[in-house]
């Protein structure tokens, strides 16, 4: 009697045993999701975001009434603190009844401090909405026209100039300490309390550089009282025409504030892309295109895997910058 070969017999029958009878349960199982996709969306839908009047609230507003008709279902915005707002859609049903309309706090806001969150493993990328550019914006006092002139200053007089931001990690100032880095300057941190404090003491000359956004700081590049040097994205924008990029006169000097959304992590593909199709279909409409650019933020309207790459590469780069500068949320 052959035993190996009776008893290799024996298990593999036992084996092809074990998976006819769970076929049935993949089969279940697949067919579900199936429908379950295919059936989406069967009810209202959620947003959440930050608090109302911030430019991941106004994402949230231009986007809504498009979903709602697009998807068929009601689709409602519910406005919360930042960390709670992030918080409340890490720990929902990955599925695709509530998603996150936020900008890059959701990966910086863990590189400066512990959070309930991973920037990663807790959320599905769907698509970039809008993205916001910084500009690089002096005291017309400041004798530089230019962000090679203001290098070279910052070079020949290190820690005379100071750079105002709001609180202490938000993205001007990582812009801030990105460029002393790889400019290889150094530039004096004043933190305030608000970019308004911020860019009202660039105004009235207590600090003479700040990474600004677009729409408090073009009424005064208009007027004289401000002058702008450069745009931080990697390619010129069309928001301000004839403004070079930083980058051209420092490379690796890229940096935007863009404003995403996302799903719990998990979240079916088929729900994903659909979400993604929804809002690219939207934001491309003239009329809500008009809005976005009137605001001061590009439109993007990007695939979940072009967010996906975005907070990594965010991640990866901002992760050294803060360290290297010893960065820490208070």
């Amino acid at each position: 009697m052959n035993f190996p070969r009776l008893l290799s017999e024996f298990l593999f029958r036992r084996g092809v045993a074990a998976i006819l009878r769970g076929l049935p349960c993949l089969v279940l199982m697949f067919g579900l999701a199936t429908v379950s996709a295919q059936e989406y969306p069967a009810k209202s839908i959620r947003i959440i975001t930050s608090e109302p009047g911030g430019g991941n609230d106004f994402a949230a507003r231009l986007v809504a009434p498009g979903l709602t008709i697009g998807l068929g279902q009601q689709v409602v915005i519910e406005n919360r603190p930042g960390i709670i707002a992030t918080e409340m859609v890490a720990k929902a049903p990955a599925d695709g009844y509530t998603l996150l309309f936020a900008g890059n706090a959701l990966w910086i806001s863990p590189l400066l401090r512990a959070r309930a969150w991973d920037p990663v493993k807790d959320f599905a990328p769907v698509s970039v909405i809008m993205s916001a550019p910084l500009l690089l914006v002096v005291h017309p006092s400041l004798p530089v026209k230019s962000v090679r002139e203001l290098v070279a200053l910052a070079k020949s007089r290190p820690g005379a100039l100071n750079y105002s931001t709001g609180p202490i990690g938000v993205t001007n100032h990582l812009a801030g300490e990105l460029f002393k880095s790889v400019a290889a300057v150094n530039i004096v941190h004043i933190p305030y309390k608000g970019n308004g404090p911020a860019n009202n003491a660039l105004l009235g000359g207590e600090v003479q550089v700040m990474f600004g956004s677009l729409g408090p700081a073009l009424p005064h590049m208009k007027s004289g009282r401000l002058r702008a040097l450069a745009v931080t994205t990697a390619e010129p924008s069309a928001l301000v025409p004839g403004l070079p990029t930083v980058a051209q006169t420092v490379p690796g000097m890229v940096l935007a504030i863009p404003t995403g959304a996302w799903a719990p992590a998990r979240t079916p593909e088929a729900i994903v892309k659909r979400l993604a199709a929804e809002i690219q279909r939207i934001i491309n409409q003239p009329d809500i295109r008009e809005k976005f650019v009137a605001s001061g933020a590009e439109v993007v309207g990007s695939t979940p895997e072009y967010l996906d790459e975005l907070r990594r590469a965010d991640m990866a780069r901002l992760s050294k910058v803060i360290k290297d500068a010893g960065i820490r949320e208070e």
